[in-house]
This record gives C-alpha cells, sequence and structure tokens, in this order.
C-alpha cells in the first residue's frame, strides 16, 4: 500500500499520547483510554455539531489498509461506546460515523482516527464541511468533560 505520511511526521495523535500539547491537542480532550485506542473531543468543529469525537488507535497506523485486527476491533469497541455516550450526553437526534484514507479519501492526519459526530435534525453535516473551524481548547473542555462523565473510563495514558 502507498504511504502519504511525510518523511519525519509529527503526528498530533502520537504527540497528544507523549504529553506534548498545545491548542489543538490538550489532556482534557482525551474522554477515554482503552490499551489499544483513545478517544478525544476533536479541535475542530462543524457549525451544528459542536463536541465531535475522534477515536484512534494507540500505537501508530497510517491508515486503514494496514491496521491489525485486534487494534481495529479495540477502535471499533470504542466508537461504539463513544456513540452510546454521544447520543446521551448531548441529548443529540442521532450520530454519524466516518474514516477517510489517502488524500482522495479526505484524510489529513496520518494516523488513522474515526470520526463520531453528534446530530440533529437539518444540521446539513456533510453541506457544512467548508464552514468547520478549529475550536480552543477551552470551548472543548465542557463537551469533554459531560461525554467522559458519560463514558467513565480512564481519560490518562498512564
Amino acid at each position: 500500500m502507498p504511504t502519504h505520511e511525510p518523511e519525519g511526521y509529527d503526528c498530533p495523535f502520537c504527540r497528544l499520547q507523549r504529553g506534548e500539547c498545545n491548542e489543538r491537542n490538550q489532556p482534557d480532550d482525551v474522554v477515554a483510554v482503552t490499551d489499544l485506542a483513545f478517544a478525544r473531543v476533536s479541535p475542530k468543529w462543524w457549525p451544528a455539531n459542536p463536541g465531535a469525537v475522534l477515536v484512534v488507535p494507540r500505537a501508530h497506523h497510517e491508515n486503514l489498509y494496514d491496521l491489525p485486527s485486534e487494534v481495529g476491533h479495540a477502535v471499533w469497541d470504542l466508537v461504539q461506546q463513544v456513540a452510546v455516550a454521544v447520543r446521551a450526553a448531548y441529548d443529540c437526534d442521532g450520530v454519524s460515523v466516518r474514516q477517510h484514507n489517502e488524500p482522495a479519501g479526505g484524510q489529513d492526519v496520518w494516523h488513522l482516527h474515526v470520526h463520531v459526530f453528534p446530530r440533529h435534525e437539518g444540521d446539513r453535516l456533510y453541506a457544512r464541511d467548508p464552514e468547520s473551524r478549529w475550536v480552543s481548547a477551552q470551548e472543548r473542555r465542557p463537551w469533554a468533560d459531560a461525554l467522559a462523565g458519560a463514558l467513565r473510563m480512564p481519560r490518562t495514558f498512564g
């Protein structure tokens, strides 16, 4: 499989696990950690879908093509738990899940991750991609706290 990750890529998901933080990567964004996967509130939001979550394998895997099955199972198990918690914690009308591979597939971070979006009637999520924006850690924190409360799982990489 071709790789699109540039040489020397400084992966934001791996940095977060090492405790290297910046405005887009904060420990408070993390809502659940398992042995093989973690979930964090995304720093990028769409206008009517605040609190979107990324579920990420702990080990660095660029995309779905080379993902070991036990890691894939851990990611998807956590996706399901996060989806249930999003529905409960955010009082939304539904949930959408999506995952991208390679630039033509919409991937822009070279570490596999699954998006879990809270959905609301008429939110036009897919039509509003150009309106997405990066949000501050302060704006993300209440969403992460609400979701972590619903998940009741570890929030640290210890």
